[in-house]
C-alpha cells in the first residue's frame, strides 16, 4: 500500500497549489490513499465545508487536523457527520464533535488514522497523546493491521518519543503543525515509518505560510496586527510518500516528497 500524506494546508494558497500539483503526483506515484492535514485550510484557522471540498475534489481522501480544527463554526458540521473523511486530535478534552481517529476501507484494507495532539507549549489543556494512544490501539485491536497517526505538536522532542512509543505498533507516525518540514524521514527499529514534521502547503516565501511583512513587524514591535496569508511568491507543497505491508502493517520506505511552484 502507498500512502501520500500532506502537510498543513495553509489558507487558498495552500488549496490552489494541492489543486495544481496532486492530480500529476497521483499519476506519477498511484498512491492507494492521500491523506493531508487540513486545519488551515480556511484563511490559516479551521476549516469551510467549501474549502474542504475544493480540497477533496483536488484527490485527498482523508483529512486531520489539530488545534484550530474548531475555528468556524460552518466547518463544525463537517465534524459532525460520521461518513466525513476527517478527524481531530483524539485527546481533545470534553464532549465535543467528532472522532479522533477512524478505520476506513481502502480497496480491501482496512487502515486506521489516528490524530493526536502534543501538550507542550500549546494553548490548549490536552490529555496526554500518549496512554490515548495506547486506549486507542487497544480498542482498534486486530480490525486493522495499517495503521497511520498523525501528532500535531509544537516540540520535536514530544513528536519523537511519540514516534518511538508507537514504534513496531502502528505503520506511520508523521508530525505536524510547525509548517518546517524536517529532514530525518526514516524507518525506526521495529517498522514505523516517521517523521518529525512534514511540513505545509501553502506561501514559501511567508514566516510559516502567513504574511512575511506583518509577522516579522510582531517581532519588532510586539503589537497585535490582522494576521493574514502570504498570498504572492513561489507556493510549496511538503508530504512524505511512505509504502506500508498492508499484511505485516510495517512500513518498506518512506520518502519526503516537496516541491515548489513559482
Amino acid at each position: 500500500m502507498k500512502i501520500i500524506f500532506l502537510g498543513d494546508i495553509v489558507g487558498k494558497p495552500g488549496r490552489q497549489v494541492i489543486t495544481k500539483l496532486l492530480p500529476d503526483w497521483k499519476k506519477e506515484h498511484n498512491p492507494d490513499l492521500v491523506i493531508a492535514n487540513g486545519e488551515n485550510m480556511a484563511h490559516g484557522s479551521g476549516f469551510t465545508v467549501s474549502g474542504f471540498e475544493e480540497v477533496q475534489k483536488a484527490g485527498v481522501d482523508f483529512f486531520t487536523s489539530g488545534n484550530h480544527w474548531p475555528r468556524k463554526d460552518d466547518g463544525l458540521a463537517l465534524f459532525q457527520n460520521k461518513n466525513t473523511p476527517i478527524i481531530r486530535p483524539a485527546n481533545w478534552v470534553g464532549n465535543i464533535p467528532g472522532d479522533g481517529y477512524k478505520v476506513i476501507e481502502v480497496g480491501t484494507t482496512k487502515v486506521a488514522i489516528i490524530n493526536l495532539i502534543g501538550q507542550i507549549f500549546m494553548h490548549e489543556q490536552h490529555n496526554s497523546p500518549f496512554y490515548k494512544l495506547d486506549e486507542i490501539l487497544y480498542e482498534i485491536g486486530n480490525n486493522a493491521k495499517v495503521i497511520i497517526v498523525d501528532m500535531h505538536a509544537e516540540v520535536t522532542s514530544e513528536k519523537q518519543a511519540i514516534g518511538w512509543h508507537a514504534d513496531g505498533r502502528v505503520s506511520v507516525v508523521v508530525g505536524t503543525h510547525t509548517h518546517v518540514p524536517t529532514a530525518d524521514a526514516r524507518l525506526l527499529l521495529k517498522g514505523t515509518a516517521y517523521v518529525t514534521d512534514l511540513g505545509m502547503c501553502g506561501g514559501r516565501d511567508g514566516v510559516i505560510g502567513d504574511d512575511r511583512e506583518i509577522r516579522t513587524s510582531q517581532f519588532l514591535d510586539q503589537m497585535p496586527r490582522k494576521h493574514a496569508i502570504q498570498e504572492d511568491g513561489p507556493k510549496q507543497v511538503n508530504s512524505v510518500v511512505i509504502d506500508i505491508d498492508s499484511k505485516t502493517g510495517k512500513a518498506n520506505s518512506i520518502e519526503r516528497l516537496d516541491e515548489v511552484v513559482e
